[in-house]
């Protein structure tokens, strides 16, 4: 007798784990599809998590592609998804630059909360006001600019000489 009720117990297990996906085989699907393993570059970071418990998805779930240090994985029909962190792959290292190769970056000629002239130059007139720089600028840079404290910032190019210029007015 304790042997029937041991065999229905064990045979009711496997049904009611058939309700979950299966992780080992996620886990597998995944390191194939990226091409490493757990824990190596460009693989999974970690197995996932076995506290999981995902309705089992009657298709094979969609494995994406890796995006912003993570790759998803996904049941449409069920709609469940998770997002499964990557380790990241090495950076292969930039050759050195000689100091000639890349121009110095120009000083800032102007300062966050300075007083700026703010210009709009056109072939037939100039037309300039006074606003305060909210970002430090140097020629060429493109800063936030406000002309009163309770109006929106402007975006404005800094001239070599120490004026912002807004766009779209050449």
């Amino acid at each position: 007798m304790e042997l029937g009720v041991l065999l229905c117990a064990c045979a009711a297990a496997p049904l009611s784990a058939q309700g979950f996906e299966n992780l080992d085989r996620l886990d597998i699907r995944v390191a194939a599809a990226l091409g490493a393993n757990v824990g190596e570059p460009g693989g999974p970071a970690a197995p996932l998590d076995r506290r999981l418990r995902l309705a089992a998805c009657p298709q094979p779930a969609e494995i994406g592609e890796p995006a912003l240090g993570a790759v998803t994985i996904r049941c449409q029909p069920l709609g469940w998804r998770i997002r499964v962190p990557l380790v990241a792959a090495p950076q292969a290292q930039a050759p050195a630059r000689s100091a000639d190769a890349a121009p110095a970056r120009a000083a800032p000629v102007i300062r966050r909360g300075d007083q700026i002239q703010l210009v709009a130059i056109s072939a037939a007139f100039t037309v300039s006001t006074l606003a305060v720089a909210e970002q430090d600028g140097a020629p060429g840079d493109r800063i936030r600019v406000r002309t009163e404290h309770r109006t929106a910032p402007v975006i404005g190019l800094v001239l070599d000489d120490g004026r912002v210029a807004l766009p779209g007015f050449n």
